[in-house]
């Protein structure tokens, strides 16, 4: 079984503040880097500018923004952590639709800070796991089977 992977990248201008035991530290920005990593549900031509177009717009009302004022982050403390969060299950709600199952989201604050969230596995596994993992992603991320070209009919 084969999957083809995906890499989306864009950027995010905004700032933010972050509370340390209750109190606002101070407001900076940050150019973030949001990293998708993605698995196409069915073998067809991709129309990238199409998803671009779509998490763009969606990213688009924190662009140039101080996030704090802006939800979710009006009631929760925008850490790197929480805004991957955020955006890791925000942009499975958007993608989803489109036949896309996101499993893997870097977002960095600066080039040497990064938040993963990854579906698969964090250690060394082999390939056939691997595959089944992916597999496992897929089929939970769509309702219906995904079905893949045989590799040994090749």
């Amino acid at each position: 079984m084969r999957y083809s992977q995906y890499r989306f990248k864009f950027y995010l201008n905004a700032s933010h503040a972050i509370y340390i035991q209750g109190i606002m530290g101070e407001r900076h920005p940050h150019t973030w880097e949001i990293q998708i990593n993605a698995i196409k549900q069915q073998e067809q031509f991709v129309k990238f500018d199409e998803v671009e177009t779509i998490i763009e717009a969606f990213l688009e009302k924190y662009q140039n923004k101080f996030l704090n004022c802006y939800q979710p982050f009006d009631v929760i403390n925008p850490t790197l952590e929480n805004i991957s969060e955020f955006l890791m299950k925000s942009l499975q709600g958007i993608m989803q639709p489109l036949g896309w199952a996101v499993y893997e989201l870097e977002v960095s604050e600066t080039p040497t800070r990064s938040y993963i969230i990854s579906l698969v596995e964090n250690s060394i596994t082999t390939e056939l796991q691997r595959k089944n993992l992916v597999k496992d992603i897929i089929d939970s991320s769509f309702s219906i089977p995904v079905e893949t070209p045989d590799n040994n009919n090749r």
